[in-house]
């Protein structure tokens, strides 16, 4: 489950970078487009899911530490980290050519599995 710490804790560092270069260019109105344009949106949508799952692996590394489960997470510490990789990727991906947005449902997919995995084995213990 360290693992997930180490995720977690780049993902905070890449969040904060995914925000702070496209934050360069922000005051400008008309930049990607404007800001409820798909390209900005997908943008913002990247930075956060940075966060999001970062805090999600995080959540996921702690609790099992905390209740004492070291093993069994193998299946649920890998997809959350396939997810915390994946969404910002399709993200930027589908700000660069929209059908990349057929994509979404990989990470997606994982961090629910994951989640369910996860609270399976917490129920299981």
């Amino acid at each position: 489950m360290a693992i997930n710490l180490y995720a977690a804790w780049a993902g905070f560092l890449f969040g904060c970078l995914s925000g702070a270069i496209p934050g360069l260019f922000f005051y400008r109105s008309d930049w990607l487009g404007g800001y409820a344009s798909w390209p900005r949106r997908m943008i913002r949508l990247a930075h956060i899911a940075f966060f999001g799952i970062g805090f999600l692996n995080l959540s996921l590394a702690l609790t099992a530490r905390s209740l004492g489960l070291q093993t069994g997470f193998q299946p649920s510490s890998a997809l959350m980290i396939i997810g915390a990789v994946a969404m910002p990727a399709v993200c930027y991906l589908s700000a660069w050519k929209p059908v990349f947005r057929n994509f979404f449902f990989i990470p997606a997919g994982a961090v629910t599995v994951s989640i369910v995995l996860f609270i399976w084995r917490i129920i299981g213990s």
